[in-house]
């Protein structure tokens, strides 16, 4: 048995009605490789053998390590992602990890959950 750091970060990850995986990470969180890594180990776990489109709310998070974000460029189970959210400070990091990072899957930032969740529900 492997044991996280203290300050170990977990984001909310759960599977809704319409066959979206949502993933909320608490206000302020600073994701680690070590979080982004138990994230996407349950993110396939909740999937098995299906791929299913994923929102990550990141509305409230305060910073993305690069170990994070090399995590997030690897293949899983999420078939496309829509990253939501709120303020310019959110879309400047979605668009350095979608800049930098050849992502596994179509992945997009919105503003808008409605929006969001309208890209996501074509592959659903």
């Amino acid at each position: 048995m492997t044991h996280q750091p203290a300050d170990h970060v977990k984001g909310d990850l759960s599977l809704d009605e319409g066959g979206i995986l949502q993933l909320r990470w608490p206000r302020g969180a600073s994701i680690s490789e070590a979080d982004a890594q138990s994230a996407m180990d349950r993110v396939n776990e909740m999937c098995g053998s299906a791929r299913r489109p994923m929102l990550v709310d990141m509305a409230t998070t305060e910073k993305v390590s690069r170990g994070a974000r090399a995590v997030f460029g690897r293949p899983c189970q999420a078939s496309r992602i829509a990253l939501l959210g709120s303020s310019p400070v959110d879309k400047v990091m979605a668009n350095f990890a979608l800049g930098v990072s050849r992502l596994p899957c179509p992945t997009r930032f919105f503003t808008s959950r409605t929006e969001a969740m309208a890209w996501l529900a074509r592959d659903a």
